[in-house]
């Protein structure tokens, strides 16, 4: 009788364990989700835009250039599947981004190719096309988390004013 209550001590002792465990991958995985949906949203230049996640509720914050960009940011993330709240602190100061790069769209191309090419957890992702700033990545991610470091790569090279995305994941 006594292993009987020990077995079901132990077994409810670790659902307890796991529920934070499984809380805190959950909110991993919306931050990464967020930030996808950040990064690809036309109109939102997200340079200095940070997510924070805790039990679904996801805080924006950072610099942005509008308010009508700040409100895109918030109807991007809003509009992520887990999502239960956002609270929206990012901060509107449009001379942060004066100093923006302009490049041609071909030295776009080859310095996001060439970026890509130094990590070796996207290599199924390439650059489709680059339009006015504009990068389109295409080709297969193994998941989310490389899906969004493939963009997060291509955003941070100089000229690049947005990133949109056809990369196919396993597990979308």
């Amino acid at each position: 009788m006594k292993s009987i209550q020990a077995t079901a001590l132990a077994l409810a002792l670790s659902a307890f364990v796991a529920v934070p465990a499984m809380a805190d991958a959950n909110d991993v995985w919306l931050t990464t989700k967020a930030k996808i949906a950040l990064l690809t949203t036309d109109g939102v230049s997200v340079t200095g835009v940070n997510v924070d996640t805790v039990d679904g509720a996801v805080t924006l914050h950072g610099k942005v250039k509008t308010e009508a960009e700040k409100e895109k940011a918030a109807v991007a993330v809003k509009s992520v599947d887990g999502v239960k709240s956002v609270r929206n602190l990012l901060q509107v100061v449009p001379d942060a981004f004066k100093s923006s790069v302009k490049a041609t769209d071909e030295a776009i191309k080859t310095n996001v190719e060439t970026a890509l090419k130094g990590d070796k957890s996207v290599d199924g992702v390439k650059v489709a096309s680059v339009n006015n700033g504009v990068v389109l990545l295409s080709g297969k991610a193994t998941g989310l988390v490389e899906k969004l470091r493939a963009i997060e790569i291509a955003w941070n090279v100089g000229g690049v004013s947005r990133v949109a995305s056809e990369i196919e994941t396993a597990n979308n």
